[in-house]
């Protein structure tokens, strides 16, 4: 057989060179068109669902939490693994669906199940959300935010509300999360004594911070054929008007 095409290819050099150049431009218009992944996707679709369970032990997590949504993906269409993992105040489950199924469908298939979960949580766990879609293989960049002339609590505020949404408008950017930084926020400090002496209790202390900068919504005035929205405006930035906050 190896003689024949020998013989073939030496009394038809012709149509061997003809064909070599054929398959020489096929060759390079194929790999000028063809999508290069240096590092692809060896993972199933895969589906990450996180709940947020402050201040329950690893163990409360797994029997409380992580069980319960374990038993409702499992049966689901196309599942063929469930990994979890519980720790302190956190819950992640790994659902893996079959190669080759769609992850938007894979990811609907989740959802679905996790609404039949909404009374069956225990209370102050959040619920359980999706994680964005991405690949374990996904490439993760580090971007690092320093200045000697702006405090930590200004640039962790530039990374929340500058960065963070032109980032999140990148095409192919799936989830960014901000590290380090100070927060901005409002700090009340109690005095046992005075709170003593005043009779008010760190429940009715902590309930009236909750609102303390909220606008009450109201009703509408009809006059004359015009609506007037009435609204009580609560809201401030003063610390010394926060401060004088009614409490009881």
């Amino acid at each position: 057989m190896l003689n024949k095409i020998i013989e073939f290819s030496l009394n038809n050099k012709f149509f061997v060179l003809l064909g070599a150049i054929v398959l020489m431009f096929a060759g390079v218009y194929t790999a000028g068109e063809m999508d290069v992944d240096v590092f692809p996707d060896l993972t199933a679709p895969t589906v990450v669902v996180m709940t947020d369970a402050h201040g329950m032990a690893a163990e409360e997590v797994e029997r409380m939490v992580t069980f319960p949504i374990e038993t409702a993906v499992n049966g689901a269409t196309d599942v063929r693994r469930v990994r979890s993992n519980s720790s302190q105040g956190f819950s992640f489950v790994w659902v893996e669906f079959d190669w080759g199924t769609d992850i938007f469908k894979a990811r609907q298939i989740v959802s679905e199940k996790m609404v039949s979960l909404a009374g069956q949580m225990p209370l102050n766990v959040g619920q359980p959300t999706l994680a964005p879609q991405s690949s374990v293989m996904g490439e993760i960049l580090f971007i690092g935010l320093q200045s000697d002339s702006t405090s930590l609590m200004d640039l962790r505020t530039i990374a929340d509300w500058n960065v963070q949404p032109v980032l999140l408008a990148t095409g192919g950017v799936s989830q960014v999360t901000i590290i380090g930084g100070d927060y901005k926020q409002y700090q009340v400090l109690a005095d046992p004594q005075k709170m003593k002496y005043y009779n008010v209790s760190l429940e009715e202390l902590a309930e009236v911070c909750e609102g303390i900068s909220d606008n009450s919504a109201g009703n509408v005035v009809r006059e004359y054929g015009n609506e007037y929205v009435v609204r009580g405006m609560g809201r401030t930035y003063d610390l010394e008007k926060l401060g004088n906050s009614y409490i009881k």
